[in-house]
C-alpha cells in the first residue's frame, strides 16, 4: 500500500452503509492510514461507528487480486479487456441483447454505475443490468413510485432529531445505520418528550433506546399499518385539506384497510391489545411523526405493501415534506441511492426517469445519441440468475458483490455460474467466493484508490476521494468499463478521461428536458471543472440551474411527479404469511451484527471488530432449544428445502418462539457452512423483485460433534480438519473454532493445523475427554488447541491476545494450559467495546462498583466514549444486570 500524499489530511466519505459518513483520512509515512470522522460532514458531524473507526486497519494488500486474470492465468489488461468486449460482442450477435448481463453493486460509485448503466441500456440495448442494491432497497424505489409518482426519499436524518415521534420499523438502527442512531440518542438525550417505537419482531439492540417494542409477528406489519390507518379517520385524527388538495385514492386504502378492530389486528399481528392502542394514540396525538423503515420491511415478498402502508398514515395526516416528520426509508450500502439516481436496477432508466415510460425513453437516447434504448425492464437479480442457470445469459459480468453468498438460494446461483459461458468479475480480493467462477478476472480499486462520488439515504451527494495509490495493475470499476465499451464499437460515446467528465454528463442529463418535471435534479454541477470537481463539498439533491442551492424537503405542499401532481394512496390489502410447514416448523430471519459488514471482505480482516461477535450463530428461544434438547453454545444445523448451514445456538428470549435468526455475513472464506444466502427461499416481492430474507420455512436440529476444539494460531492453516469451523484473525494470527465426528488424532490434528517443529507442552485427562496443547518456537508462543468432548471452555477474549506476548516463562506457560487468565489479568469477557476492548465482565465489574448508567461506565472503563456503537448494548447489558438484582431474593428477609 503506498500512500498517494503523505501526511496529507483527505475527506472522503466511509464505504459502508447508507448513512454516509464523511471521513478525514490521513496517510502516515509508514503506510499506515490515520482515520477520524469529519466534523463538518453533514451526516456525521465527526461522528463514526465501530466499521468506520477501524477503516484504517482494512488496508493491506492481503489476498487483493492485483493483475488482471484470463483463464487462471495472469494476463495483460490489453488481453483481458479484448476478451471481455469480443465475448460480449459475440453473445449479443449471435443470441441478441438479453443473452448478456451486469451484476453490479452498491459498493460501486456513481460514475462507476453512469458508464455501466449507459452500455448495457442504451449501447448494448439490454436492461439486463441489476444490482445487490435489489436485495436491501428495491421494495422502498416500488413504494415510492407508486405513491410518489417517483423513487423520492421526502426528508432528511435532521427530521429524525426534530420529530416529537420516531417509529423504527424493520430497522435495527443501533447496529445497522450506528451514527444515525447516535444522532437520534442524543436527539432524545436533549428532547425527554420524544418518543420512540421500535416495531420488530426481535429485541434488537435498538430497543435499548425505545419507550415501546412492538414485537410483531414477521410479515405482519401490513395489517398493524392499515389499523392505524382506520384508526386515523375514525378518531378524526386526519388532515382533510391535504388530503383533498394533494392526494388521490383516500377512500380506496381506507376501504382496504377495513375497520380499526383491535382485536384482529391483535390477533394477525399477535400484540397485545393494549400496546396497539398506545402505539395508535401516539401516532395519533403527535403531528411531528418520523416513521424510518429498512430492511425489515423491504425484504419481504409482501415489502412493496409494507411501504405503502406505512406512506398512506402519512399521506392522510398531511405529516411529509415538513420538518420532524415524514416516511424515511434508510438504505443499506453506501451508494444504492447513488444506483438508482443512475438507473443501476433492471427496471429504471438514468436519471430517475421510468424505463416503462416512452417519452422517458426518448429523452435518454437522444441525450445519449445512443443506436438503441432498452424498452423493457430487465432480468431483477433472483430471476437473472434463474435464467443464468437455465442457459439464456452467454455473458455476464459481476462487479463488487458476491451472489453466491448473498443471493437467496445461494448454492444454485452457485450451480448456475459453473455453467455460464463467460463470466467476468471485477473485484479486490481474490478470496471473494465468485472468483473459482470467472473467465475472466479484473482487479478493481479499493476504498482509498478510488476516485468519485456517492449518495447517502437523505440524498447527499459526497465525494469519495483517492488517498492510497493503485497497487500492482489496479485500475477503477469506470476504466474497465469504459474501455470494453470502446472496444465494442462505442469510442466516442465513451470518451471519457476521468470521473469527473462522468459525474459532469450525470449531472446534465439530470436536467435535460427536466423543467421541474423530474424530482432528481442536479444541474447545476453540468459544467462543473476538474478542479472543482476535486473540492466538491457534500450538498443534497435537487440542484437545479437557477433554482436557490439550499437544503429541501419533498411534498410539504404536495407537487408531486404524478401525471397530475398529486399522490396516490395505495390500497394495501393485508395478505397472513405463509404457514410454516410441518418439517420446516420454524420461521428464518436474517441480518446484520454490529461489527461486521456483507461478506467480510473488508471488516473481516481487522482482530478487534471480528473480536465483538467471532463466529455464525443462530438467535433460538429457550423453550424451543428446550424442545430441540439445544443448550448454549451447541451446535446446531438450520435447514430449508433449499440449503443448509451449521452454526454456533445462541439460546435467547431476544427471539420469540418459533423464530430463528442467523446473521448474513459469513463466507466460505470465514466458515465451513455458513452461507445463510443458501438457505433463504428464492420468493419474490412481486412488484419490487426483492427476496424476502426475513421470512424463509426453516427446520432447525442439534449437531452432535464427537469433539470440539478451540485454537489460537500463527498462521492459518491450510487446511482445516474437523466438519465444523470457523476462523478469523487475532492480533498476531487467527483464533479457530473447529469440530468433528469419530476420534479425533491429535497427532493429526496438530499436523493439518500447521502445527510442526515446536517445542510442545501438552496436558489432558483422558476419561474426561479434553485435551490442551501449546506450542513455543524460540520462547514464542506458536499455538495453543484445546480439545474437548463438548464445546470447548476457555476464556476466548484472553486466549485471543496470547499472540500479543513475546516470551513466557515457565509458570505462565502452564497458565496458557489453564485456559484462563491468571488472578491479576482478570478474563475481560465477551467484547463489547470494539475501540477499546472492553469486555462483559469488565462492565459487570463497574456495575458492581457502581456505575449503574452508560455515562458513569464510560467514565470508568471509557467504554462508549469513542464512536458509541456500543452504547446500546452497554444500556442492555445493564439492563439485564439491573434485572438479576431485582429478581435475587432478599436473604435478610427471608431469614
Amino acid at each position: 500500500m503506498t500512500a498517494a500524499n503523505h501526511d496529507k489530511t483527505v475527506k472522503t466519505t466511509c464505504p459502508y452503509c447508507g448513512v454516509g459518513c464523511g471521513v478525514l483520512a490521513t496517510p502516515q509515512p509508514d503506510g499506515s492510514v490515520s482515520i477520524k470522522g469529519d466534523p463538518d460532514h453533514p451526516a456525521n458531524f465527526g461522528r463514526l461507528c465501530s466499521k468506520g473507526s477501524a477503516l484504517g486497519e482494512t488496508l493491506s494488500l492481503q489476498d487483493r487480486l492485483l493483475y488482471p486474470e484470463v483463464d487462471g492465468k495472469r494476463s495483460s489488461w490489453e488481453t483481458a479487456l479484448d476478451r471481455v468486449a469480443a465475448r460480449f460482442s459475440d453473445a449479443v450477435r449471435e443470441h441478441g441483447p438479453d443473452s448478456v448481463a451486469f451484476y453490479v453493486s452498491g459498493q460501486i460509485l456513481t460514475e462507476d454505475y453512469y458508464v455501466a448503466n449507459k452500455l448495457m441500456k442504451g449501447f448494448i440495448g439490454s436492461a439486463n443490468i441489476d444490482t445487490n442494491s435489489r436485495l436491501c432497497m428495491a421494495s422502498s424505489v416500488a413504494g415510492h413510485r407508486k405513491a410518489f409518482g417517483a423513487d423520492t426519499v421526502p426528508g432528511t436524518y435532521e427530521d429524525l432529531e426534530l420529530a416529537d415521534l420516531v417509529v423504527l420499523v424493520g430497522s435495527n438502527l443501533a447496529w445497522c445505520h450506528p451514527v444515525l442512531f447516535q444522532r437520534l440518542e442524543a436527539a432524545k438525550a436533549a428532547n425527554p418528550a420524544m418518543r420512540i417505537v421500535v416495531i420488530d419482531p426481535r429485541q434488537t439492540a435498538t430497543c435499548a433506546i425505545a419507550d415501546l417494542h412492538l414485537a410483531l409477528k414477521p410479515d405482519t406489519d401490513v395489517a398493524l399499518f392499515n389499523g392505524l390507518l382506520a384508526f386515523l379517520a375514525e378518531s378524526y385524527s386526519t388532515n382533510d385539506r391535504y388530503i383533498n388538495n394533494f392526494t388521490e385514492g383516500f377512500e380506496e386504502a381506507i376501504q382496504q384497510a377495513g375497520p380499526c378492530e383491535i382485536g384482529r389486528i391483535a390477533e394477525e399481528t399477535g400484540l397485545q391489545r393494549q400496546d396497539i392502542a398506545l402505539f395508535y394514540k401516539m401516532v395519533a396525538q403527535t403531528e411531528k411523526t418520523v416513521t424510518v423503515y429498512s430492511q425489515g420491511v423491504n425484504q419481504s415478498v409482501v415489502g412493496t405493501d409494507k411501504v405503502n402502508a406505512i406512506i398512506n398514515t402519512h399521506l392522510a395526516t398531511g405529516r411529509i415534506g415538513r420538518p420532524g416528520m415524514g416516511p424515511f426509508s434508510a438504505t443499506g450500502q453506501p451508494n444504492a441511492m447513488g444506483g438508482r439516481e443512475v438507473g443501476g436496477l433492471a427496471n429504471m432508466l438514468a436519471a430517475h426517469m421510468a424505463l416503462e415510460n416512452p417519452d422517458h425513453r426518448e429523452i435518454v437516447q437522444e441525450f445519449w445519441q445512443s443506436p438503441v434504448i432498452a424498452d423493457r425492464q430487465g432480468l431483477k437479480a433472483v430471476d437473472l440468475f434463474e435464467a443464468v442457470g437455465q442457459g439464456k445469459i452467454k455473458a455476464l459480468w459481476i462487479m463488487a458483490t458476491s451472489p453466491v453468498d448473498s443471493l437467496p438460494d445461494a448454492d444454485a446461483v452457485r450451480e448456475a455460474l459453473k455453467t455460464c459461458p463467460f463470466v467476468v468479475v471485477s473485484d479486490v480480493t481474490r478470496s471473494a467466493d465468485t472468483v473459482p467462477f470467472a473467465d475472466v478476472l479484473l482487479p478493481a480499486a479499493a476504498w482509498g484508490e478510488k476516485d468519485g462520488t456517492v449518495t447517502n439515504s437523505e440524498r447527499r451527494v459526497s465525494r469519495q476521494r483517492q488517498f492510497i495509490e493503485f497497487p500492482g495493475e489496479v485500475r477503477p470499476d469506470w476504466w474497465q468499463i469504459v474501455e470494453v465499451a470502446r472496444r465494442m464499437g462505442y469510442e466516442e460515446a465513451f470518451a471519457f478521461e476521468n470521473p469527473a467528465g462522468i459525474f459532469r454528463e450525470h449531472a446534465e442529463l439530470s436536467a435535460y428536458r427536466n423543467d421541474g418535471r423530474r424530482d432528481f435534479d442536479i444541474g447545476a454541477y453540468k459544467d462543473l471543472a476538474g478542479d472543482a470537481y476535486q473540492t466538491l463539498t457534500p450538498f443534497q439533491w435537487p440542484r437545479a440551474v437557477g433554482k436557490p442551492q439550499a437544503e429541501s424537503r419533498f411534498f410539504a405542499d404536495g407537487n408531486y411527479y404524478t401525471p397530475d401532481r398529486k399522490a396516490r394512496f395505495v390500497a394495501t390489502a393485508f395478505k397472513a404469511p405463509r404457514k410454516t410447514e410441518r418439517a420446516y416448523p420454524y420461521v428464518l430471519n436474517t441480518g446484520r451484527v454490529r461489527d461486521q459488514w456483507h461478506t467480510m471482505t473488508r471488516t473481516g480482516k481487522t482482530s478487534r471488530l471480528v473480536a465483538h461477535i467471532a463466529e455464525p450463530f443462530a438467535e433460538i428461544h429457550p423453550d424451543d432449544a428446550a424442545e430441540l434438547q439445544v443448550s448454549a453454545a451447541d451446535l446446531v444445523e438450520v435447514k430449508s428445502p433449499h440449503g443448509r448451514v451449521t452454526v454456533r445456538a445462541l439460546v435467547t428470549d431476544r427471539v420469540s418462539m418459533g423464530e430463528v435468526y442467523v446473521p448474513m455475513h459469513w463466507t466460505d472464506q470465514f466458515a465451513s457452512c455458513a452461507r445463510i444466502g443458501a438457505v433463504v427461499a428464492p420468493e419474490t416481492d412481486p412488484f419490487s423483485g426483492q427476496p424476502g430474507s426475513k421470512f424463509t420455512p426453516v427446520a432447525v436440529s442439534k449437531r452432535q460433534m464427537d469433539w470440539h476444539g478451540f485454537a489460537v494460531l500463527r498462521e492459518r492453516p491450510s487446511e482445516i480438519p474437523g466438519s465444523y469451523w470457523a476462523i478469523g484473525p487475532v492480533p498476531g494470527g487467527y483464533r479457530l473454532e473447529f469440530a468433528g465426528f469419530g476420534e479425533p488424532d491429535t497427532n493429526e490434528l496438530l499436523q493439518l493445523l500447521g502445527c510442526t517443529d515446536l517445542d510442545w507442552l501438552s496436558v489432558d485427562d483422558g476419561s474426561a475427554g479434553w485435551s490442551r496443547h501449546a506450542g513455543w518456537k524460540e520462547d514464542v508462543l506458536q499455538s495453543a488447541i484445546f480439545l474437548s468432548r463438548q464445546p470447548v471452555e476457555v476464556a476466548r477474549q484472553w486466549a485471543s491476545e496470547l499472540l500479543t506476548d513475546d516470551t513466557m516463562s515457565k509458570q505462565e506457560r502452564f497458565q496458557v494450559l489453564a485456559g484462563r487468565p491468571p488472578a491479576d489479568r482478570p478474563d475481560a469477557g465477551a467484547l463489547v467495546c470494539s475501540c477499546f476492548q472492553i469486555g462483559c465482565n469488565q462492565i459487570s465489574e463497574a456495575v458492581k462498583n457502581g456505575a449503574d448508567s452508560v455515562q458513569k461506565v464510560g467514565a470508568e472503563l471509557k467504554a462508549g466514549t469513542n464512536c458509541g456503537s456500543c452504547r446500546s448494548e452497554i444500556q442492555s447489558l445493564l439492563d439485564d444486570l439491573m434485572k438479576e438484582a431485582t429478581d435475587e431474593p432478599d436473604l435478610a428477609q427471608a431469614g
